[in-house]
């Protein structure tokens, strides 16, 4: 049965929700009321009518701008008496209050939610029902609007632009958070301490740091966490699911932020910069391992020598200079190293491994260092100059030689 010809979702989702018009053109979306609808519809036509003056937030009706307006106003707050959630809308702190009681109760976990829509989601965490598919590669998801942000990554669509700059996003609260760059505003205060935060999910998650909730709990060992997330990621280590593939390489990882640290292996990029000396880095331990260079914190001292390391493994590494001690033998040769890293590298001779690609060519190399000499071809970059003569090369080993044919220097 439908209501003004807008179709319900199949029963066995367990919840009845209202679709966007657009659902088969170019929308998923869905609300779980009329007014939502109405608002969300609007949103198909780039117009968003009322603008906070202060932030400059758009909102598709006014009721929604003077909920938010009560956030700089310092309007009044409705708390929970049973925990320390604050709350701008009423509405809002009557939905929260059930998670206290047993009315939306989740036989399998305990959890309690706010609402039956909340807890039927929530059931899937359980079931790993994923009812929304992507047209394009098949991925499911547990809830409609994860399907429409999921999209965009398809369409490269960026709805969302930035009045004051010229960034776009593909999501709204993206384009809301981004804001807060140009005001430096942050609406909300922890009740406790001293720290503000520009979005309430921080605030959510600061206060975990106080209350030490953690009420999302795995239903196969006895770990707990503050974030439905971070168990999902969590239940991959009991199951080995690994959902994210490697584009280029045949990897395979159970977390989203693996494999977009992975991809820096085939495209070269270096994000981190050091402030004292620019030399980047992959990864944000490694700056902050190199960091040590500058500040000289080097806690690790060797009993035999003089030096001393900024991490105990770097200490551990240079002890077997000199003890000679080389634990990491090849499998298929003779040959044993020091280090695992050199036995990483070794075993490529044999397999003829090149993981490093690069992004123009495609070209794949054994070493990010080969990577990083070859991309100069392509950039034009020549970094090695004469101090003779001042002609520059884009590789290191070609200027000793120049300096012996050219200048007679050995």
């Amino acid at each position: 049965m439908s209501h003004s010809g807008l179709p319900y979702f199949p029963s066995d989702l367990l919840i009845r929700i209202l679709c966007c018009k657009k659902l088969l053109a170019i929308c998923t979306g869905s609300c779980s009321n009329y007014g939502s609808l109405t608002a969300h519809n609007i949103t198909h036509h780039g117009v968003k009518y009322f603008m906070c003056s202060i932030c400059g937030q758009k909102f598709v009706t006014e009721r929604s701008l003077l909920q938010h307006s009560k956030k700089h106003s310092g309007g009044q707050l409705y708390s929970c008496s049973q925990c320390e959630r604050r709350f701008w809308c009423r509405n809002d702190l009557y939905n929260h209050r059930n998670i206290h009681t047993d009315k939306y109760k989740c036989t399998g976990c305990g959890r309690c939610c706010r609402s039956s829509h909340d807890l039927a989601v929530h059931k899937r965490i359980h079931s790993g029902q994923k009812p929304f598919k992507c047209d394009h590669c098949c991925k499911g998801f547990m809830r409609a609007e994860h399907l429409v942000k999921h999209s965009r990554t398809h369409s490269g669509e960026k709805p969302y632009k930035c009045r004051m700059c010229d960034k776009a996003f593909s999501q709204s609260s993206s384009l809301n958070t981004h804001m807060r760059v140009h005001t430096g505003y942050k609406s909300y205060k922890c009740s406790l301490c001293d720290k503000a935060f520009s979005g309430s999910r921080n605030l959510n998650r600061h206060m975990r740091v106080h209350t030490g909730d953690k009420q999302y709990k795995c239903h196969m060992c006895e770990k707990a966490f503050g974030r439905s997330g971070d168990l999902q990621r969590h239940i991959r280590v009991h199951t080995g699911d690994k959902p994210y593939n490697c584009s280029l390489c045949a990897k395979a990882f159970s977390d989203s932020g693996n494999l977009k640290t992975h991809m820096r292996v085939h495209t070269g990029d270096k994000p981190y910069k050091c402030h004292v000396c620019e030399k980047t880095f992959s990864l944000p331990r490694y700056l902050n391992t190199h960091i040590r260079v500058h500040t000289a914190d080097k806690q690790y001292k060797c009993h035999m020598c003089e030096k001393a390391f900024g991490r105990s493994r770097d200490l551990q590494r240079h002890i077997r200079v000199h003890t000679g001690d080389k634990p990491y033998n090849c499998s298929l040769c003779d040959k044993a190293f020091s280090d695992s890293g050199n036995l990483k590298t070794h075993m490529r001779l044999h397999t003829g491994d090149k993981p490093y690609k690069c992004y123009v060519c495609e070209k794949t190399f054994s070493l990010p260092r080969y990577l990083n000499t070859h991309i100069r071809v392509h950039t034009g970059d020549k970094p090695c100059e004469c101090s003779l003569c001042g002609k520059s090369f884009s590789n290191s080993n070609t200027l000793p030689r120049h300096k012996c044919q050219v200048h007679g220097n050995p």
